[in-house]
């Protein structure tokens, strides 16, 4: 069955590059992104583990620890590290899972068996620190993932997390967002100190709440 997005984010015991893993404990009370690859030493994947390992620095402002995944087994990992590394510049530096029983890819619907029913698809899980999966996203093999974008969506995560807002389109960090529609305009003045814009009745906007 297909993971929707506020259930809770399978746990599991994995082996990889970076030893025994048990998915709850090594996330702690932290957000994580898991992602997986069809295979290792493929093209569009490569790329795509050295765009994360270079951005490592900004998932860990956000508190966020990023896993990947692939079918393959852990020396497979270990030796294809050498060409991400080559090939973009940048040492794998979070751990590589080993899934060759597709234990976690059947957890996850992984599977996609219209394109390969062996193979994982490209999934991309993000999970709260309440272990709640948060946004789900999937590529074909064909596209790479973007990352900068899962950057901004976990900025949002966590600031309407936290606040009674949402973020309209194309919003980056610092922008103004979106008053939530349940508070009325009584509670947005109390709650939005910095005061608020009605484009609409139902639209409100508000300078970020937490700049």
């Amino acid at each position: 069955m297909a993971i929707r997005l506020g259930d809770e984010a399978p746990d599991f015991t994995a082996e990889s590059t970076e030893g025994t893993i048990n998915f709850h404990e090594w996330k702690g009370d932290d957000w994580a992104v898991l992602f997986s690859h069809p295979k290792d030493f493929t093209p569009v994947c490569t790329t795509e583990l050295g765009a994360v390992a270079a951005l490592k620095p900004e998932f860990d402002k956000r508190h966020t620890k990023v896993i990947g995944l692939s079918v393959d087994p852990v020396d497979s990992h270990q030796s294809w590290k050498g060409d991400i590394a080559d090939v973009t510049g940048h040492e794998l530096n979070f751990p590589l899972i080993a899934d060759g029983d597709r234990t976690v890819a059947d957890l996850y619907d992984m599977i996609h068996p219209n394109a390969n029913d062996t193979l994982t698809v490209r999934s991309v899980f993000v999970v709260g620190p309440d272990n709640k999966v948060k946004l789900t996203l999937t590529y074909p093999a064909s596209t790479g993932r973007n990352f900068d974008e899962l950057l901004r969506v976990i900025d949002s995560l966590q600031l309407t997390a936290g606040y009674s807002v949402a973020t309209p389109a194309d919003w980056k960090d610092g922008d103004d967002v979106i008053v939530a529609p349940a508070l009325s305009d009584d509670e947005a003045k109390e709650k939005f100190p910095k005061g608020f814009e009605a484009k609409k009745p139902y639209l409100r906007v508000t300078p970020q709440p937490n700049k």
